[in-house]
């Protein structure tokens, strides 16, 4: 038993490990094309990225409560009740992508300004996130559609999707950067068609195994509703994760343009790997929410023990390779030695902190999986309030620490937000109260 579940672990994780890279492999290659133009625009970037991926990260629920709860129906048997709820999940993303794109056009300088850059950033960081706005109705039905189709256990459709999609973005934002002359604004401008067209593609999956099931096209508008209300624990978790990332880079903001030039590199090489790790909680989250609703909880108990295995021995080799990489990763990314230099220590932080994230990753997923969403939304609460005074006494009295402060705020972040997570979701599922047998929760 034990080998057959390592073997649909490997057989999710590595096709969802591509698709989850999806999202920070668009990052990353915008990262990669302004470092160049200058670390203004790479500070920009940094910022207007953060705000973007934090609104993305708000609706990570669409991914993870869809993945639960039709794993769950498949498990027990029930495809079209399951597609029913893909559909609903999907049109949600339509509506809350088209708000968020409209709040980020319209008021996306007033966010970024909150955040007290200097004014050449805040210009840059406007551009990036005007132009990349348009593609947020695209990235959130991609987490719908996705959730929708790992909760059949079916990873290898969204690997091809993202990697598509992935692979469009460089040339796209190569060309509008550069030839086309719209700097920073091309960046965001690329990303934001390479969401849509996958976007597209995802959804017409969803939509083409509904119909097969006799399954309408159209919202329900009480199952979208229902998707809704059900997934508020998981905003609300999702929610003091951003306000974490949030509050990390309002720290990197205060300690200098360089710190947040390189606060930029470090958040995306640590977004990389996290992503890593979070395939294998995604595939623990449909290999136990179908446990459930298969009402097998020995199944469940052994993929939680070969998961967790999983996610320690990921996080050690990731944290080992990323050390050893500290030095060189950096050059990449920056023409600056002052930003590499500072993005080099910030990175070994990182490496000694990803062991830790794993058991939280993984746990994380295994609970989702289950339905135990009012735990983890309590949890994520409590260590966002441990990690607060970190980034708050580096944005007030400890500004003037430079590359200090930068490396204080990263091993705060790894070490204390993310331990104090390990900590209380071991302690959670070291018990049984978290385990409901059944189709639903």
């Amino acid at each position: 038993m034990t080998t057959r579940i390592d073997r649909q672990i490997v057989s999710l994780a590595l096709p969802t490990l591509a698709t989850l890279l999806a999202e920070p492999t668009l990052i990353l290659v915008d990262t990669a094309l302004v470092g160049r133009l200058g670390i203004d625009p790479l500070a920009g970037l940094s910022l207007a990225s953060t705000i973007l991926t934090t609104m993305v990260g708000i609706c990570i629920f669409l991914s993870y409560a869809t993945t639960a709860s039709t794993a769950r129906y498949f498990g027990a048997g029930k495809p079209a009740r399951a597609l029913r709820l893909g559909m609903d999940g999907v049109w949600l993303a339509i509506g809350l992508g088209i708000v968020l794109m409209l709040t980020l056009l319209f008021f996306g300088e007033t966010i970024l300004s909150w955040f007290g850059p200097e004014a050449a950033v805040l210009h840059e960081a406007t551009r990036y996130l005007s132009a990349s706005a348009w593609g947020l109705p695209g990235m959130l039905i991609v987490l719908a559609a996705t959730g929708t189709v790992r909760g059949m256990l079916d990873t290898k459709t969204p690997l091809y999707v993202a990697t598509a999609g992935a692979l469009a973005n460089i040339p796209l934002s190569y060309l509008l950067i550069y030839p086309a002359g719209l700097g920073v604004a091309g960046a965001g401008y690329g990303t934001a068609l390479a969401q849509t067209g996958m976007g597209l593609a995802l959804g017409a999956v969803v939509a083409r195994a509904a119909y097969r099931q006799k399954v309408s096209l159209l919202p329900s508008g009480a199952g979208v509703l229902k998707s809704l209300r059900d997934s508020i624990p998981l905003i609300i978790r999702t929610l003091s994760l951003r306000v974490s990332i949030l509050l990390t880079v309002t720290a990197a903001t205060a300690l200098g343009t360089t710190a947040l030039a390189a606060h930029q590199i470090i958040n995306s090489i640590w977004n990389f790997a996290a992503y890593g790790l979070d395939a294998l909680a995604i595939a623990a989250q449909a290999l136990v929410g179908q446990a459930l609703g298969a009402s097998a909880p020995e199944r469940v108990r052994q993929v939680l023990s070969r998961c967790l295995w999983w996610g320690i021995g990921v996080g050690a080799v990731l944290g080992v390779v990323l050390a050893l990489a500290s030095p060189f990763v950096p050059r990449a990314f920056t023409g600056s030695g002052e930003v590499a230099s500072w993005a080099m220590w910030g990175l070994v932080m990182c490496a000694v902190g990803l062991p830790i994230a794993s058991i939280a990753y993984m746990l994380d997923g295994i609970l989702i999986g289950a339905g135990d969403t009012r735990y983890l939304a309590w949890m994520m609460i409590l260590a966002l309030v441990l990690y607060t005074p970190v980034p708050l006494a580096l944005a007030g009295p400890g500004a003037d620490l430079g590359m200090v402060g930068l490396i204080a705020l990263w091993a705060g972040y790894a070490g204390i937000f993310m331990g104090a997570r390990s900590l209380t979701l071991y302690f959670r599922t070291r018990g049984d109260r978290w385990i409901v047998l059944g189709e639903t929760r």
